[in-house]
């Protein structure tokens, strides 16, 4: 996978952003789509508005935060791909419009990213379960 930055969504545009995508559920305050410069708005990536009021971007909340969206992250795997796809020829910039530049679900979500294989492991419970199911008829 190549290189996932993040960016505040406020700073100027710049060629080596390479492919921009917003990950906040919400659109940025005072900001009009034509000066945003985005290729991409992924607004269901972000955090449940639920888990969003709770981290109130408290870093006090941050590593919880990080477990709980992690979680929710885990069943986005189609959003997570059209990143992954991009991220496979050229820069991708995570922008977010948070005031704080390290507790962001931008942040989270690149280190999610970087930490997770690009590659899906193999379900292996249906292989377990029909191994199980044929020992189970050879002792009857």
């Amino acid at each position: 996978m190549g290189k996932i930055l993040v960016k505040r969504v406020y700073e100027p545009a710049a060629k080596s952003d390479g492919f921009r995508v917003l990950v906040d559920r919400l659109w940025p305050r005072g900001l009009s789509k034509e000066s945003a410069h985005i290729d991409l708005w992924l607004r269901d990536i972000g955090p449940s508005t639920e888990l969003r009021k709770w981290f109130n971007h408290d870093p006090a909340r941050w590593a919880e935060f990080q477990r709980r969206y992690y979680a929710e992250l885990k069943e986005k795997a189609t959003l997570l791909a059209t990143i992954k796809k991009h991220a496979k020829t050229k820069p991708v910039t995570l922008l977010y419009s948070a005031k704080d530049e390290q507790h962001n679900q931008a942040v989270a979500l690149r280190s999610f990213l970087l930490k997770r294989p690009s590659t899906r492991q193999p379900d292996t419970r249906s292989t377990q379960s029909s191994s199980t199911a044929a020992h189970r008829e050879k002792r009857t």
